[in-house]
């Protein structure tokens, strides 16, 4: 087995599964790895991008103190024809941590992928101011404002590629671990305290379903009367469920086909199950179960297994 000291990693994308990254990330730190490049597709950008600024610490303190509500006032209305949201509240604390970085500078290296919605391809952005380059790549069509670069109009990579291996393919490193945010089948090894809170989350789901469910037998009864149907009225899906549903849709189906095509030299699974697109008030549990993940998962890569200088 070759000896492994340095990795290249690939951060996918996920909506809110992406602060798995924060885990995962330490979790190769742990084990002794220095991790000398990162790719990353929307959140795997954003998540890889702050360690490699060295702001993954500030970043963890601010996004685990998260809550529900918290969330909601980061989200600015657009009021325009391109998006629900500005995004600029949220982004303004990225930029606000991560200042005039140039991708350039920094001790690793570094690729965001988005997407050009015209050309409709992949970019690779290995260059130039880092917020700028997280931000295109984050930027879910539909929901945040694209970004205009070059004469290119720049939405989410993960439209395109969720798990972004081919930009290491050329790495020199001595192996390649890829985190799928869009993995299939159930969480396995959840601590007692994430296993209460989800049995807590799960109680609190199904009391608001029931009112929700209460709720619309009593719209559909009213229209029934009204209009004499007979046929009950089958409830419909929200429009961000609808949205958050199809992008982990597509992007389980494109991840499968990276990872069967490029077979990096390990992955960590995070399950599709973990949370929702839009779960940004989880960050900590996220976190635990992406460490959890890649202990697993790299308890087989081999030496070294000493905590590693590089933080």
């Amino acid at each position: 087995m070759k000896e492994v000291h340095s990795v290249s990693l690939v951060l996918g994308s996920g909506g809110a599964r992406g602060h798995a990254h924060i885990g995962v990330v330490r979790a190769v730190l742990d084990r002794g790895y220095a991790i000398r490049n990162i790719a990353g597709t929307s959140m795997g950008a954003l998540i890889g991008g702050v360690y490699a600024a060295g702001a993954l610490d500030t970043y963890s303190d601010w996004a685990f103190h998260l809550e529900r509500r918290d969330v909601v006032r980061l989200l600015d209305v657009s009021f325009t024809r391109h998006s629900l949201f500005k995004g600029e509240r949220v982004f303004d604390v990225l930029r606000e941590l991560l200042g005039e970085r140039q991708i350039e500078d920094l001790d690793r290296g570094f690729v965001a992928v988005a997407t050009d919605i015209n050309a409709q391809r992949e970019v690779w952005l290995n260059r130039g101011e880092l917020f700028r380059a997280i931000r295109a790549s984050s930027a879910v069509p539909g929901v945040f404002t694209p970004v205009m670069q070059e004469g290119r109009v720049l939405v989410d990579g993960g439209l395109v590629n969720p798990i972004p291996i081919a930009p290491t393919l050329t790495d020199t490193t001595d192996a390649t671990i890829a985190v799928n945010l869009n993995a299939l089948g159930s969480r396995r090894g959840a601590t007692a305290r994430q296993q209460h809170r989800a049995e807590k989350a799960e109680k609190v789901e199904k009391s608001a379903d029931a009112d929700a469910e209460s709720y619309r037998e009593r719209i559909a009864q009213f229209f029934r009367d009204q209009l004499g149907d007979s046929e009950p009225t089958e409830p419909q899906p929200s429009a961000m469920e609808l949205l958050s549903k199809s992008f982990d849709t597509m992007q389980g189906q494109i991840a499968r086909m990276k990872l069967a095509t490029y077979a990096p030299t390990v992955t960590v699974d995070i399950p599709r199950s973990a949370c929702g697109f839009f779960e940004f008030d989880r960050g900590e549990e996220l976190a635990e179960i992406g460490y959890e993940a890649a202990t697993r998962a790299l308890a087989g890569l081999g030496p070294p297994a000493t905590p590693s200088p590089v933080a």
